[in-house]
């Protein structure tokens, strides 16, 4: 019994790592109208310029930073160059141009920052918590937990402010 509930409770908090993904999708549609196939692409060229930048003795706090100023002006020239013109174009066009780009945005961070395998220690220590006899991963409790905010943020930006309920 105790397997199976280190297994449920496994499945739930690694669910959670998917719903922020699912919300993703999901804001950048209702946003735009436009299903972003990029997305994920977005989020690999990000981690590995975060990880990069890390490696080369910037600090956490500064790679983060130039990170999202990065992506920042990243989101800016795809949303110029890619997106706009192709305003009130047929989905299966702006599918293709977002899977087109998801290609690019790879091969990019391949060539700018390399292709091998890293490694980014958050300093959460990814050891068993037991409680109860069943075994939890500290990794994925504070994984979840983090979700769990980022959601509820979410929740109130949607129903609390002007922008939120105009999307």
């Amino acid at each position: 019994m105790e397997f199976f509930i280190e297994t449920l409770v496994g499945g739930l908090l690694a669910g959670t790592m998917y719903s922020l993904v699912a919300i993703g999708f999901v804001l950048i549609y209702k946003a735009s109208g436009v299903f972003n196939f990029a997305q994920g692409a977005m989020l690999l060229f990000s981690a590995l310029t975060f990880v990069t930048l890390h490696e080369k003795g910037l600090g956490f706090l500064p790679a983060l930073l130039v990170t999202a100023a990065v992506m920042g002006l990243g989101a800016v020239l795809i949303e110029r160059w890619v997106l706009r013109p192709l305003v009130n174009r047929s989905q299966i066009t702006l599918f293709m141009a977002t899977l087109g780009l998801s290609f690019i945005l790879e091969g990019l961070a391949q060539g700018l920052m390399g292709a091998e395998v890293r490694a980014l220690d958050l300093g959460i220590e990814d050891t068993p918590l037991e409680l109860g006899g069943v075994l939890l991963s500290r990794f994925d409790l504070v994984a979840a937990a983090t979700a769990g905010v980022l959601v509820a943020v979410l929740a109130l930006l949607f129903n609390r402010t002007r922008i939120g309920m105009s999307l």
